[in-house]
C-alpha cells in the first residue's frame, strides 16, 4: 500500500490535476497543445539530451536488458496486431495501429517520474538506456509495417525514405539522435550549456505529466470498449509480463530488472494516438486506449512494483 501512496498516486494526481484544469475550463485545448508542444519539442527532446550524453554507454547498454524489454515490446505488437485482425476482424491497417499500443508504451511521462518515485534518481540510467532506443525502434516498426501493408501490390522503392522521415521528424528521437553523438564523440558541453539545459529539464517531467491529464480529457471513451480493453490488457499485462520472465531468463540484475518491467508496465503512450492519427487508423481505440490504460495503470503499476524485487 506505501507503494501506491508513495510513488504511484502523486504521479496520477498531477495527471488528474491536468485533467480536472481541461474539465473545469481553467485552461482551454489551445493552452493544453502548447504546453505538450513545448514538452515534446523543446523540454523533453533537452532531458533525454542531457541524460544520454552524460550516460556511461558501456554500463548501461546491457543486451540483456534491451533483449528483455524489446522481446515483450515485440510480442505486445504481434499481440495486438493478430488479435485486431482475427479477434475483431479489423483491416491490416486497423490491427497495426492496434500492434502499435500494446508496442509503444508511455516510457518518458510516466515510466521516468514512477520509477524515479520509487527507486531514485540514480535508478534511472537503465531507463535512459531503454527509451534512447525506445521511439526509434517503435517507430521504425509500426512505420515499417504500416508502409508494407500499404505497398502490397505496388512498388516498396519509397519504403526506406517514408520510414526515415517518420522517425526522424520527431524531436524526441532528434534529443536522442544529439545525446549519443555528443557522448560517442567525447564532445564537451559548456558548463553555461549545462546549466541552461539543467533549467529545461527541471520542468520538463511536471509540465509533461500536468498536460498529459489535459490531453487525456479530450480522448474520452467511445464505443469499441471491448477492442479497447483488449489493447489495454496487451500493454499493461501481456508486455510486462514477457519482460518479467525475459529478466529472470537472462538473469537481469535487480535495477536493470526493475527499469525493464517497471517501464513495460506503463500504459501506451500518446504516440500511439497520433500513430493512429497519422494513418488515419483505429484512432478511437488508440485514444481511449491511453486514457483507460493510463487509469488502470494506478492499479497494475502498483501490483508490478510489488512484485519487483
Amino acid at each position: 500500500m506505501s507503494a501506491l501512496l508513495d510513488v504511484v498516486l502523486p504521479v496520477f494526481l498531477v495527471i488528474g490535476f491536468g485533467y480536472l484544469a481541461r474539465w473545469r475550463g481553467f485552461v482551454s485545448d489551445d493552452a493544453v497543445d502548447a504546453l505538450v508542444y513545448w514538452t515534446q519539442t523543446f523540454a523533453l527532446p533537452c532531458l533525454l539530451f542531457r541524460a544520454i550524453s552524460t550516460l556511461d554507454l558501456g554500463q548501461s547498454f546491457d543486451w540483456r536488458l534491451l533483449l528483455s524489454f524489446y522481446t515483450g515490446a515485440l510480442a505486445g505488437f504481434l499481440a495486438g496486431m493478430l488479435g485486431g485482425r482475427f479477434l475483431f476482424k479489423r483491416s491490416w491497417e486497423d490491427a497495426t495501429a492496434f500492434g502499435f499500443c500494446g508496442l509503444f508504451s508511455n516510457s518518458v511521462l510516466l515510466g521516468l517520474p514512477i520509477m524515479e518515485r520509487a527507486y531514485g534518481t540514480e535508478s534511472l540510467a537503465d531507463n535512459y538506456a531503454i527509451i534512447a532506443v525506445h521511439s526509434p525502434f517503435c517507430y521504425g516498426v509500426g512505420i515499417t509495417v504500416m508502409e508494407v501493408i500499404r505497398a502490397r501490390g505496388g512498388s516498396a522503392r519509397d519504403l526506406p525514405r517514408k520510414v526515415l522521415k517518420g522517425m526522424f521528424s520527431n524531436a524526441l528521437i532528434l534529443g536522442v539522435a544529439a545525446g549519443l553523438f555528443v557522448n560517442l564523440a567525447r564532445i564537451p558541453v559548456p558548463q553555461v550549456a549545462a546549466d541552461a539545459l539543467d533549467l529545461m529539464v527541471r520542468a520538463a517531467i511536471p509540465v509533461a505529466v500536468f498536460s498529459l491529464g489535459g490531453v487525456l480529457f479530450r480522448y474520452r471513451p467511445a464505443g469499441d470498449m471491448r477492442a479497447i480493453l483488449y489493447v489495454v490488457s496487451v500493454s499493461l499485462v501481456l508486455h510486462p509480463t514477457i519482460v518479467f520472465g525475459m529478466g529472470r531468463l537472462l538473469d537481469l540484475d535487480r535495477d536493470a530488472l526493475r527499469s525493464a518491467v517497471v517501464t513495460a508496465a506503463m500504459a501506451p503512450g500518446v504516440n500511439t494516438y497520433i500513430f493512429a492519427n497519422i494513418y488515419g487508423t483505429a484512432r478511437r481505440v488508440a485514444a481511449s486506449g491511453v486514457l483507460i490504460g493510463t487509469t488502470l495503470a494506478v492499479v497494475t503499476v502498483w501490483i508490478w512494483l510489488s512484485i519487483l524485487p
